[in-house]
């Protein structure tokens, strides 16, 4: 594995850049432009992000805890689980998190992947790899309401079903919608608060179980495999980790702060799955019909000796899913702010608020949150999981195809690998894509294939609009020029 370190960077300032045009700010000193207005003034600045609220903002962006990792264990048994979590990190966690601190600290600007991507093979496919990651997003978000009230019906059984629950999700999304409106600073801390609170409950029963645990019941394989359960659950589990570029122009020193923080989060990730499944599977015995969203609170009543360790776990599920919800409210949002920068959206979607916080974008994703609330959950996974597939596919592309094309331009950090290495990097995760595309029902496919589809012809729709007047589109001055 390349550490995510110091060794690792490359600031030679002799290497030219991918920038003419607008001549770049000074680094580190970037200055947030909205479109159309005066710049703000020193005193205005909004705070940038530093390493340990990136990191837990990562934290959450990908994980969260180990909530919803219970479907590994049911669709396959414990010993796949086990080794799912810790082979997949390398099949996928590690080069998606190498590249996105490759390609994040070389466009150091919000938009993220779809910046990589318009500079690599054109705007037209940087616009359908937002659309689809945005959609993706949105998707995946929808997803938090959900689990947080799953994980509280037990106590509250009166927000299981019909128009109590509609009201209960309805009243969360707003709720935290506004949080998101209210600052990165307050979200950042707000990340780290509810990440160590989501991961305490682990530890202690963790501890607790160790004079329960019989390693045998790790060796347990289900007789009948759940390939697309198992593989999309461990899929979804563990990416996610570009998301966290969309907001680079929000980082304090992204040329050092960015693959510090993935590399600590990829750790923290990694650790908080691998520990509560063998705790969970080797100090209880199993019962694979049992083992789905909550189970972890059932199991630390079991393993606590009393209610407690479980009623602090569901408590911990609930905040997890909050510092979920607006650590990709936030990703989504910038990125149809640096979308609008780039003139790819209307520029209303770069206009931020007095809390910089770009409010039109927030509004636009929350309301897609609302919308696709009322998808079940293994619905959600596999439709957003097949959107992410075709925006990775187009990352790699990016990737490889800027190795090629600019070999000597200045990376702050760089995978020490070359053309070769970079294709070769690629190969493993390309394949698991194609595994769980392959698993993926009738349904999910043709509902994700439309969802291209309609990107496809959005972009040259909006083209139109900004040709006739209809809205205004506008590239920021302080933006450098892609196609130089």
């Amino acid at each position: 594995m390349t550490e995510l370190n110091s060794s690792s960077l490359d600031s030679d300032a002799q290497k030219p850049r991918l920038s003419t045009g607008n001549p770049p700010p000074p680094p580190n000193e970037i200055e947030h432009v909205t479109i159309g207005i005066t710049p703000p003034s020193p005193a205005t600045t909004i705070r940038k992000i530093s390493l340990l609220p990136l990191i837990f903002l990562i934290f959450h962006e990908v994980s969260g805890g180990p909530f919803g990792i219970e479907d590994t264990v049911k669709a396959a048994g414990p010993l796949p689980a086990i080794l799912g979590f810790i082979i997949f990190p390398f099949v996928w966690s590690i080069p998606e998190a190498l590249i996105t601190a490759e390609m994040g600290t070389m466009f150091p600007e919000n938009g993220g992947y779809v910046v990589w991507v318009s500079s690599a093979i054109g705007p037209y496919w940087g616009f359908q790899q937002g659309w689809v990651k945005w959609l993706s997003g949105v998707i995946d978000n929808a997803l938090y309401p959900i689990l947080f009230l799953d994980y509280l019906k037990s106590g509250l059984p009166v927000i299981s079903r019909g128009l109590p629950r509609v009201a209960a999700v309805l009243a969360l999304t707003f709720a935290l919608t506004y949080l998101s409106y209210r600052g990165l600073s307050i979200v950042g801390v707000a990340a780290v608060v509810l990440g160590v609170f989501s991961i305490l409950p682990f530890v202690v029963m963790c501890f607790v179980s160790v004079p329960k645990v019989e390693p045998l019941r790790w060796l347990v394989v289900s007789k009948g495999v759940d390939f697309s359960l198992y593989l999309n659950t461990l899929f979804w589990n563990l990416n996610y980790w570009d998301s966290i570029s969309t907001l680079s122009g929000e980082v304090d020193n992204p040329s050092r702060t960015l693959p510090r923080a993935l590399f600590y989060a990829l750790l923290l990730v990694v650790l908080s799955y691998i520990f509560p499944v063998l705790s969970g599977t080797g100090a209880v015995p199993l019962d694979q019909k049992l083992w789905t969203d909550g189970y972890f609170a059932e199991l630390g009543k079991v393993i606590g000796g009393g209610a407690w360790l479980g009623w602090w776990i569901q408590a911990a599920a609930a905040t997890s899913n909050v510092g979920m919800f607006l650590a990709e409210m936030s990703s989504d949002s910038f990125q149809l702010l640096g979308m609008a920068e780039r003139g790819m959206l209307p520029e209303v979607f770069a206009k931020r608020s007095r809390y910089g916080t770009p409010w039109v974008g927030i509004l636009f994703s929350a309301s897609g949150v609302i919308l696709l609330s009322w998808l079940s959950f293994q619905e959600i996974v596999a439709a957003e999981n097949l959107l992410y597939c075709f925006g990775m596919v187009l990352e790699f592309i990016a990737f490889v195809r800027l190795r090629m094309k600019h070999p000597a331009v200045s990376r702050p950090f760089k995978i020490p690998v070359g053309v070769l290495g970079s294709v070769l990097m690629c190969v493993p995760p390309t394949v698991l894509i194609g595994f769980v595309a392959a698993f993926s029902n009738l349904k999910v496919a043709g509902v994700s294939l439309a969802a291209v589809v309609i990107g496809l012809v959005l972009q040259p729709c909006l083209k139109q609009v900004e040709k006739k007047g209809w809205l205004k589109f506008s590239v920021s001055s302080h933006l450098p020029d892609l196609m130089a």
